[in-house]
């Protein structure tokens, strides 16, 4: 009897994980899988008939279409054991850190990806998002630095490649790292008309979940189970640093905007403590006119870090959200309208 090919086996894995969880699959879903089906084949073609590395793939499309599904579907069925999966930015801290520990005049960035990357062919990244100029910047590098290697990358993403970074101040930046993309990379949409994650009214959004308060006064907070806003701080470990936090307590982290948006704080602060705290309260939001333009750059990153993390946001300020928001339209503010207006808005009364 012959053995089911590579391709064979990922099909009939997801045919069985679908029956088994009671998915129907949508069209975008089933031909991403068949790509996934082709890729196998090519991966475990023998070394004498591999002409060339396959090509890589971004699978996009908005929250709950079931990306990280079909990676981790995918990862499991394949029958090769030089893959890796990972999400994108504990991949990219680990970078960072390995990068910084590398002596000075050498490659840190090969010599850590040498380390990071030992017998692998397959690199899957979940989540891949791009908020800051900076990280932009090594990720091109990244990239360029994976492709040379012949390893072959699968992304997932909440944004289409010419969607990445869309703040206008950067974003031509960042265009040779989405043409790297473009060129290297087949594109496929998962933006089927299904939200998976809110078919279930028994399931809300973990974002919409959290609320816009004014003024704040011990009476919503209360309501809501929401600390005071007090003068004394702790610090908050965040890799090798702290930040100065109001409290952090029973799955809440308490942060002034002060100490946030106006301090020393970058996406990839964000990142790392998103991964161990679910719910966020920011206080003392100012009218974002009378920050400055760091300060409001930092907190669009927040919001969209936590809007992609699909975690809860709670923010208090002294006026309500369109006052809060007015005269300060600065690139990409028009999208944190948009999804500050998601929140539930609960003003005095």
């Amino acid at each position: 009897m012959t053995s089911a090919s590579p391709a064979q086996q990922v099909l009939e894995h997801f045919a069985d994980l679908a029956q088994a969880r009671g998915y129907t699959l949508d069209s975008a879903q089933q031909a991403a899988i068949e790509r996934f089906a082709v890729l196998a084949d090519e991966l475990l073609r023998p070394r004498l008939f591999r002409r060339q590395t396959p090509r890589s793939l971004y699978l996009w499309g908005p929250v709950g279409r079931g990306k990280s599904f079909l990676l981790d579907g995918f990862f499991a069925a394949l029958p090769f054991a030089e893959k890796r999966r990972v999400h994108f930015h504990a991949f990219f801290r680990e970078l960072h850190e390995r990068m910084f520990r590398q002596p000075p005049g050498g490659d840190a960035l090969a010599a850590s990806l040498d380390d990071l990357l030992a017998g692998c062919r397959l690199l899957c990244f979940d989540e891949f998002h791009v908020h800051d100029i900076g990280d932009a910047m090594l990720i091109t590098r990244l990239f360029k630095a994976l492709f040379s290697r012949g390893v072959v990358l699968i992304t997932t993403s909440n944004y289409p490649p010419e969607g990445l970074l869309p703040n206008p101040l950067y974003h031509e930046r960042f265009l040779p790292a989405i043409r790297l993309i473009e060129t290297r990379m087949d594109i496929l949409s998962v933006a089927g008309p299904q939200d998976y994650r809110g078919a279930s009214p028994a399931e809300p959004d973990p974002f919409g979940a959290g609320a816009y308060l004014w003024p704040g006064s011990p009476e919503q907070r209360r309501r809501l189970a929401l600390p005071p806003l007090a003068q004394t701080r702790i610090e908050v470990p965040v890799g090798h640093r702290s930040l100065p936090a109001i409290s952090a307590a029973e799955g809440l982290l308490h942060f002034s905007f002060a100490d946030l948006c106006e301090g020393p704080t970058a996406v990839l602060d964000y990142l790392t403590l998103s991964e161990s705290w679910q719910r966020w309260l920011l206080d003392a939001v100012p009218p974002l006119r009378d920050a400055s333009p760091a300060a409001r750059q930092r907190f669009i990153n927040l919001v969209d870090v936590l809007y992609d993390r699909r975690l809860a946001l709670f923010l208090v300020s002294a006026a309500p959200l369109d006052a809060t928001l007015a005269d300060s339209e600065i690139a990409d503010m028009s999208r944190t309208r948009s999804r500050l207006s998601q929140l539930r808005q609960i003003g005095p009364g």
